[in-house]
């Protein structure tokens, strides 16, 4: 009997969870209410915004009471808000510009735990289900850096070092407040009407704390993203698991069938995306950079939304200043 209630139990979740119309509801509820109850909801969970800040601040507190300064120049690039604000394009774009860098992220998503060298220069060690997506997307974007996932980043550093970076660059590192580094917040273009942290709204960390960031940048100000699809066919049906997916309208071609968002690092099953062409009569999946990786095994027509991004040089000039006198 317990068996089948716990058979039932994860069926029930997978349906909430990978449910299109409850993830836009999250998104629309955290960034920009609309309805009566999502400007409500946030007053309610205040008392257990107050407890989570508490321990944020406690954490964060703790870290900066022990920070630890490495003879290697660490760079961090994150964002105060959850998620979907352009990080790690912009991450990807800027290693691009130096030589013996390291990507250290910690691999939401993935289907493995402890530290998994992903990459290293060029050469795959795993795949998309142990590294996570992110880190498989820096992987085959950066075939001249190494990357690393772990949840001790300090470990990873470590590593890192020992197998010839010269540079770190810290995917999502801003709460690690213990490790001395260059921090990069990416603020969203536009930012929450609700900004309230987290249950009450999108701030993992209060917004006063953009003070102690090294770097604000902004899309649209400090770096501008070009999309371009590749592979398009008549009927393109799309499918992301991205956080924000809204984010993606501005992009979108006007051939789309129909559009189906999954959890954000939701790893996919070919059948089921096998599924969905033949329900929405599609002749491709319409899909992001990061969802292709976990799917570049399946035999399924893709287009993809390829996307560039352009950081402007009084950006790279501060960050160059930084590395300057690290070295």
């Amino acid at each position: 009997m317990s068996i089948i209630f716990v058979i039932r139990l994860k069926r029930l979740l997978k349906i909430v969870f990978n449910n299109s119309k409850l993830v836009i509801w999250v998104e629309e509820y955290l960034f920009h209410p609309k309805t009566l109850f999502q400007k409500i909801l946030p007053y309610i969970l205040l008392p257990l915004s107050a407890l989570y800040c508490c321990v944020v601040k406690w954490k964060r507190y703790r870290g900066e009471k022990k920070k630890i300064t490495l003879k290697i120049p660490i760079i961090s690039i994150g964002n105060l808000t959850i998620g979907g604000n352009g990080k790690t394009p912009f991450c990807i774009t800027l290693a691009k510009e130096y030589e013996e860098v390291a990507i250290i992220l910690r691999g939401y998503g993935r289907g493995s735990h402890g530290m998994v060298l992903v990459s290293q220069k060029g050469l795959m060690m795993c795949d998309a289900r142990a590294s996570g997506d992110e880190a498989m997307l820096y992987a085959k974007s950066l075939p001249n850096a190494t990357v690393i996932v772990s949840e001790d980043r300090l470990e990873a550093i470590y590593y890192a070092k020992k197998l010839g970076a010269k540079i770190i660059f810290l995917d999502d590192g801003f709460s690690k407040s213990f490790i001395q580094k260059f921090d990069i917040l990416v603020k969203p273009n536009p930012e929450p009407k609700n900004s309230f942290c987290l249950p009450s709204g999108p701030y993992r960390e209060q917004r006063s704390l953009y003070a102690k960031a090294n770097l604000i940048v902004t899309e649209g100000t400090d770096f501008t993203r070009h999309v371009e699809v590749l592979n398009p066919t008549s009927r393109m049906l799309l499918v992301t698991a991205i956080s924000k997916p809204s984010r993606l309208e501005p992009y979108l071609p006007q051939n789309i069938i129909g559009k189906v968002t999954f959890r954000d690092h939701y790893m996919y099953q070919e059948k089921e995306l096998l599924d969905l062409l033949h329900e929405h009569q599609a002749t491709s999946i319409l899909t992001t950079q990061k969802d292709a990786v976990k799917m570049a095994t399946f035999d399924i027509p893709l287009s993809i939304l390829m996307l560039e991004v352009h950081i402007t040089d009084d950006v790279k000039s501060k960050i160059n200043a930084f590395l300057a006198l690290k070295r």
